[in-house]
This record gives C-alpha cells, structure tokens and sequence, in this order.
C-alpha cells in the first residue's frame, strides 16, 4: 500500500494544515502536469501521467478528514478497522432524526413533483422552505458535533506528536473517530442534497 503521507514529505499523524497540505499538491503535480510534460518521450509522459494521479489520489485522501484517518489506521494496523457500519447508541437518535428528515422531505419532493397548477406551486414553494430550514437546522446539529470531534482530533494529534501518550490508545480512539466523522460526513451530504433540491 502506498504511504500517501510520504508522497507529500509529511509525517503520519491524525491532523494535517490543509493549506499547506494544498501547497505541497499544487507544487508537486506542476513537475508532472501533463501540459508540462507533453513534449517528452511516451515513456516519461506515462510515467508523469501515473505520478499525477497518484498525487492526486493521494491530496483527495489527505484533504479529507474521515478518508485520511481511514488511510492513517490502515498503515499503522495493517488493516481498516472492524464494526465500520456499527453507529454508537448514543448517536442512534439523531441517525434516526435525519432519516426521518430526509423521507418526509423526499415524501414533499415526490407530491411536488406532481402537482402542475401554478397556485399549488406557490404553495408548495413556502412548505419547501420550511422543510430547507428543519433540514439546515438538523444539519448545524451535525456540524456542531463534528467541529467538537474535529477539536478532539486536534488534541489527539498533539498527543500523537509528543509521545506522551501510549499509541495503541490513540489509535483505538482515531478508530472511534474515524467511524463518527463517516456518519457526519454521510448524513451532511444526505441533507445537504435535500436542502438543494428543496430550493428549486
């Protein structure tokens, strides 16, 4: 498996300055551009070809949260992490708030989508907005409690660095983590593409 974080000269660790990470991508996928290396052999323009790629596979994994400390655990332990799709009891209630969001405002998208007179559509454009602000409120909810996470992820990277604590401990709690911002991440798209849809 290919260390990602070595292609960009970092060290492996939960949190990266997403700026600087950009800088490094942006720096190193211009050496192998393919406008830039259009005048070279076939065998150098392949190979410039796969580097670019692989860089940015590599940028795409790092830049996001849940993907990077996905990829960090599986080169520390060899492997993904086991119970991916289990959700944590106390996260339970607000799985099941957001999917009830989402069917009712899928219920409202569907008998909108049938209705043809002008006036039920002004109608249905006040209800769609009541809809986008329950499922903009939930997701704040979410994001809340992801920027808390992301704060504690923050810690653990400053553990991670020092030494200070065992790493078997951090890695156990990165593997709680990285399954929390999978459900935060899925269940902000989930709402999101609702909140879009509502506004047409």
């Amino acid at each position: 498996m290919t260390d990602y974080f070595a292609l960009f000269n970092e060290p492996r660790r939960p949190w990266l300055d997403a700026e600087a990470l950009k800088q490094k991508f942006l720096a190193l996928s211009a050496q192998v551009h393919p406008d830039r290396v259009h005048n070279l052999g076939e065998a150098e323009r392949a190979a410039a070809q796969d580097r670019y790629t692989e860089l940015n596979t590599a940028y795409n994994c790092l830049r996001e949260l849940k993907d990077r400390l996905q990829h960090l655990l599986r080169l520390e332990l060899g492997a993904l992490p086991k119970d991916i799709q289990r959700i944590p009891s106390d996260l339970m209630d607000l799985s099941l708030e957001v999917g009830k969001a989402c069917r009712e405002a899928d219920a409202f998208l569907a008998e909108k989508a049938r209705a043809t007179s002008p006036l039920l559509q002004v109608a249905f454009f006040e209800r769609g907005q009541e809809f986008a602000d329950k499922l903009q409120a939930l997701r704040q909810r979410v994001n809340s409690i992801s920027a808390r996470l992301t704060d504690e992820l923050q810690q653990i990277d400053a553990a991670w660095q020092s030494g200070a604590t065992p790493r078997n401990a951090l890695l156990q709690r990165l593997e709680e983590l990285s399954r929390l911002f999978s459900y935060f991440s899925r269940w902000n798209a989930q709402l999101q593409e609702r909140v879009v849809r509502l506004s047409f």
